[in-house]
């Protein structure tokens, strides 16, 4: 508990010492990102719902990432957790751990590999679905995973190499999602994405 909760602090702090409600629209976020927002408790807490274990419920950060941009993203993954225990499935430990490894872990990794992405790579929207939307999200929630691991160790009747695995595919599973709703808002709603612009993607002729 003690190294998430320092983690959901700091993550916490830097989110609203960059007041990222000032880049709102006078009518509030989007709804397209809300909505998706909405889908994240109902994510986190799939296991418990269907009373079934799964390896690593499905994120949906690295999405809400592109969507919303970090600082807003963070603040609205713990709105997330909030709404997981307030309605039931979690209770606040096990909220707060799927906050920072769900949540904010992955978002943060995404973040700075989009970064390198937009750095290091041309600006293409092709980049932009294949690095940031697919290539982003399956490092960014295999390592989450990776590190949780490290932290919690593998549940009992389950061994380390295993979990491992189930993870690895988890994020794939996590990237396939999150590149195909990319590359459809790309092409047909480019502003639900506020880490996207045809200025710097769309090739100059």
């Amino acid at each position: 508990m003690g190294l998430d909760a320092i983690l959901a602090g700091l993550a916490i702090a830097a989110a609203l010492a960059l007041r990222p409600w000032r880049a709102l629209p006078p009518q509030g976020p989007p709804w397209a990102w809300v909505a998706w927002w909405v889908l994240l408790p109902l994510l986190w807490s799939v296991d418990r719902l269907a009373q079934s274990a799964v390896v690593q419920p499905l994120s949906g950060a690295c999405l809400l990432l592109l969507m919303a941009g970090w600082p807003l993203a963070v603040l609205a993954l713990v709105g997330a957790a909030v709404v997981t225990v307030v309605f039931g499935p979690l209770d606040a430990l096990q909220a707060l751990h799927r906050l920072v490894w769900l949540g904010l872990v992955p978002v943060t990794l995404a973040m700075a590999l989009g970064a390198a992405v937009r750095r290091g790579l041309p600006h293409h929207l092709f980049v932009y679905i294949f690095a940031r939307g697919f290539f982003a999200t399956l490092l960014a929630s295999a390592a989450a995973g990776a590190l949780d691991t490290a932290h919690t160790g593998a549940p009992a009747g389950l061994s380390t190499g295993d979990l491992l695995l189930g993870r690895w595919l988890a994020a794939w599973g996590e990237a396939i999602v999150t590149g195909m709703l990319v590359a459809i808002f790309v092409a047909y709603r480019p502003q639900w994405l506020a880490t996207y612009s045809d200025a710097l993607y769309l090739p100059r002729r």
